[in-house]
């Protein structure tokens, strides 16, 4: 199996393909970059590219935070650790994910918000079986740590919707990331 290297693009070329890679989706700075430098021929191109790109207003970090975070609150309904985590991963400055996701979550009521995400996730378990032993709490419990929510309001949380409620006084949940 031979490897298919990317052919490398002038300056020209590599200004169409960034327009291109930006008209399939947003990207934020860092991710773009790091795609420019794969095809670019000469290094210093990508910063002129991506200086082009912020002068004409397509692209732009603040405004790619604040939608990426509250597409992930309206339509996945993430809890905000999941959210910074994940527009680190998109080469957000950690600053300015965590200004962002506090500002468009900063009206959430994070108990509200994993509910919801339990009656979503749940919606065919009957509600009088839900979460019977330790280890649907202990699953429930993990799922909504992956989520992004954070552990005392999760255990407040699964308490209101455990059968058994007292399971939980002594639940020791795993370290947290």
């Amino acid at each position: 199996m031979t490897e298919r290297k990317a052919r490398t693009l002038d300056l020209e070329r590599l200004w169409s393909y960034a327009l291109r890679v930006l008209g399939g989706r947003a990207h934020s700075t860092g991710e773009l970059r790091e795609k420019l430098q794969r095809r670019a021929e000469r290094a210093g191109d990508v910063d002129d590219i991506l200086s082009r790109l912020k002068d004409h207003g397509y692209l732009n970090d603040r405004q790619y935070a604040e939608g990426f975070a509250s597409a992930r609150l309206s339509n996945d309904k993430f809890g905000k650790t999941r959210v910074i985590r994940d527009l680190r991963q998109r080469r957000i400055a950690p600053a300015l994910a965590e200004t962002t996701v506090r500002q468009v979550y900063g009206d959430v009521d994070e108990q509200a918000l994993i509910e919801e995400w339990i009656r979503r996730k749940y919606r065919a378990a009957p509600r009088e079986g839900l979460f019977q032993d330790r280890k649907d709490l202990a699953a429930a419990y993990g799922r909504l740590l992956r989520a992004g929510f954070r552990s005392e309001e999760i255990l407040r949380t699964l308490k209101r919707f455990a059968r058994d409620p007292e399971l939980l006084d002594g639940f020791e949940p795993p370290e947290e990331e």
